[in-house]
Parts: structure tokens; sequence; C-alpha cells
């Protein structure tokens, strides 16, 4: 808009907005009326302002997000089926979950002629079939999204051991060209443990460290992108400015080391805030969740469905989720991050959580690594304890999960619907380390009501 249209409108400094709201607060103080602490360590301000402007200079994918779709494998025909499926309609991405080494053949049959990104959760480490597989793949957009790390915080093991673990990894990374991501990052198991949104920014950090320490003590120039793997929440604006800040941190990062790695997020809604009563409300919260990682900068998003923690995978479900993304990406028309450009508030937001979170990254580093942290279990209780916090505001409702802790429906009956186990799964083996443990905040109120039933 040309700026001649606001010439005859007197500019109005930060100092003045805040000397008319104190008037008008009539007495009462404006730091416990308008300013909120949050579980960050972030204050909320009333309004934000030029004057005050703190900008950083976030690097943006230049291309608009992917669809994705996720398939698990147990069946490589079906899941063949239901990629190829939801590329008709409207999916330009794929992501197999695979527990187990799968037929090649069956798996891409008429995959392999699309032009698509693929991308691979593999719960297991299996280096003849691991190579076999890059090999089959050769020249596509794939991301294997090996991460030892991430599989040591989720089970508290290794997959074989450290040294194992590491001497494949080693000889995988050797074989990484331009098309092949080999590396991933999951961040999305702080999240959905209960970490806030700095300390997940800082583990990114401290996590993907690991690999580039790694990466450089054995001389491995061959690599070029990993995979982040981010789940969202719905503080919306927070959830902008985290993916935001976590860019420009890595970039920090890596200009220490002089490499040169692309940071591929991969974004899905949280967990940890869906609901099993009233669960429709699910559709609006991963909406937002899904709005807030395209402003954010993901590359990938593949939303979840709403009865996705209760039900089995089925067609409704999917295409309800996928046709989410369609109409933000072609009808909404909101497909990259520059809309979150020059806002007061997420610039602030954006460089609030990237200062709070380099001191947790520079403090973990200084303390010897974050495989060291994970090993005497200072990560998980500072996940716990934030975890906690959180929990205790749900059920005093000062953190509401709409239709669960407050305006629930009391003639709402879940017990006949369920087909999955909703809730927390623990198992009595010995670990290494205390793994991290995903955890909704509804867990405890539903389970009580589902007894009630």
């Amino acid at each position: 808009m040309p700026d001649f249209l606001f010439d005859e409108f007197q500019s109005v400094s930060a100092k003045q907005w805040k000397q008319k709201i104190q008037f008008d607060l009539k007495g009462a103080d404006y730091n416990k009326t308008l300013l909120t602490n949050t579980n960050d360590g972030i204050t909320i301000k009333p309004f934000y302002h030029g004057d005050e402007l703190r900008k950083l200079d976030i690097p943006k994918s230049q291309t608009g997000f992917k669809i994705c779709q996720t398939v698990f494998v147990n069946n490589e025909k079906t899941a063949n089926y239901l990629a190829l499926d939801a590329l008709k309609r409207g999916a330009d991405s794929i992501k197999f979950i695979v527990n187990k080494p799968f037929d090649l053949e069956l798996l891409f049959k008429d995959l392999s002629s699309k032009n698509l990104t693929i991308h691979f959760q593999l719960q297991f480490l299996e280096e003849t079939f691991i190579v076999k597989l890059i090999e089959y793949i050769n020249n596509k957009n794939v991301f294997l999204n090996i991460d030892l790390i991430g599989n040591l915080t989720k089970t508290g093991n290794w997959f074989y051991n450290k040294n194992k673990d590491h001497i494949i990894l080693r000889s995988l990374l050797k074989r990484s060209d331009k098309s092949i991501s080999i590396l991933g990052v999951d961040v999305s198991q702080y999240q959905n443990a209960g970490a806030n949104t700095v300390q997940q920014v800082a583990y990114a950090l401290a996590h993907a460290n690991e690999y580039l320490n790694f990466i450089d003590e054995n001389n491995i120039r061959s690599i070029n992108e990993i995979n982040f793997n981010f789940a969202v929440g719905s503080n919306y604006f927070f959830e902008i400015a985290k993916l935001r800040a976590f860019r420009y941190l890595w970039k920090l990062v890596l200009h220490k080391y002089n490499f040169n790695l692309e940071a591929n997020i991969f974004a899905q809604p949280s967990l940890r805030n869906k609901t099993l009563y009233d669960y429709n409300v699910n559709m609006l919260r991963t909406t937002t969740e899904c709005m807030s990682a395209i402003l954010g900068g993901a590359n990938t998003i593949s939303n979840i469905a709403y009865d996705s923690i209760f039900h089995k995978k089925n067609e409704f479900g999917e295409r309800i989720a996928r046709n989410q993304l369609l109409i933000l990406k072609e009808e909404s028309k909101i497909n990259n991050a520059e809309f979150a450009d020059g806002s007061y508030y997420i610039e602030e937001l954006t460089y609030e959580i990237a200062e709070k979170a380099l001191v947790i990254f520079k403090d973990i580093e200084k303390k010897g690594s974050f495989i060291k942290q994970l090993f005497k279990g200072t990560i998980q209780r500072k996940i716990v304890e934030n975890a906690n916090k959180e929990q205790k505001q749900f059920d005093e409702k000062d953190l509401v999960l709409l239709g669960t802790n407050k305006l629930h429906n009391k003639d709402d009956k879940m017990k006949e619907k369920v087909e999955l186990y909703p809730f927390i799964k623990t198992q009595n083996h010995k670990t290494e380390i205390e793994p991290i443990i995903v955890k909704r905040l509804a867990e405890k109120s539903e389970k009580e009501r589902l007894i009630d039933e």
C-alpha cells in the first residue's frame, strides 16, 4: 500500500501507546494486568510496536510445502495401493513406516515413475537391506530418516549398541548423495512428551549437533541435507515462531562447522492435545497446527486423522486429514512462510525463542553433550518437569481442551468406539537410559470417564 495514504496520520510511538494503556487502566498494575508469563519463560505483552522490533534473518524454502500421506507397511501390496491412491487424491509425498525389511519391487510398483518425495521411518537398522534400498531408489528424492539417537530416546536402547550403530551409520553416510538423505532428527518425541517450545528447539539443535560432530570427525562431506521431524502444537503463533527460530539457529550452528547442510522440516500435528471424547474438535486442532507449520516454513506436512488415537486407519479419516491440507494450499492459498514476515509479534517471539534456546543448547554442550545428558537423565527430567506443569494447568482448567476438561458432553460415550488402545503403554524391560515417554494431557480424565460408562 502506498505510504502517502498515511501521511495525514501522526505516528504513535511505543512509549505513547504504553502511556495511553496505563491511563486507561485507571490505576491497575500494568504488569500484573496485561503481561502473561508462559511455560517457555517468555512474557507476552499487550501490544508490539515497530520501535521495539527485533528481527532475525530467517532462511526460507524456495518452494511451497508438500502434502504427505503416511502409510504403514504391513503388507507391501496394500501399502502400494494406499500410496498410489493418496497420490491420485492430492498428496505429492509419501511416508512409509516400516518395522522390518520388505519387498522393494512390490512396494514401489508404479511409484518409481512418479515425481514425488518419499520419506521412510525405519524402525530397524539392518545395513544389508538399507544398502539394497539405497541402490534401488537411486536418483529419487528420498529421506531415510535414520536416527540412532531418536531410537535411543524412544526405546531407551541403541538398535544394537553404540559402537555398532555408529559403524553402520558411517558406512551408510558414505553412500549418500544429493538425491538421498540418510539422516533424520526426530524432534516430535520431545513435544509429544511435554517439552516446551524453547526446549524443543534447543534439543533439536543438541540432538543434531551429535551427528554434526560425528560427520566432522569422520570427514564425511557427501551429505547435503538432514530431515527434522517436528510435532506442531496448538499455541498458534508460538509454533510458527518455533520453526522460524530453529531455522535461524541451525544456520548459526552450521557456520561454526563451515558446513552447508540444508534443514528439511517435516511437520505433523501434535498428539499431546488430541482427545478421545468430543473427537471432532481434533479436526480444528489439526487445522490450526497445519497452518502454523506452513507459516513456520515446513517443507513437508503430514496431517493426522481426527480419530487416529482410537480408530484403526480408515479411508474417511485419512481423506479428511489430507483434504484439510489441500484446502489450506489450494483454496486458502496459504502455501509458504512469507505471510509471517514482518509481523511484530511473530518476529519478537522468534527472537526470544531463539535467544532462550541458544542458552539451553550452549549449556548442554558445556556439560559434555546431548547423549551424556540423556544418560544422566537430565533431558528426561527437564521434559517431565514441564509436562507436569502442563498437566497441573490442564487439571485446574487453566489449559483448556474443549470438550474434555471444559464444556464436555456427559452423554458422549466412547467405550464401544475404541479400536486402538489410546493410552500410554509401558514395557518392563531393562534399558540403557530412561526413555522419553509420549503422553497425552487428557489420558487420566479419559480413563476415569471410560470406567464410569
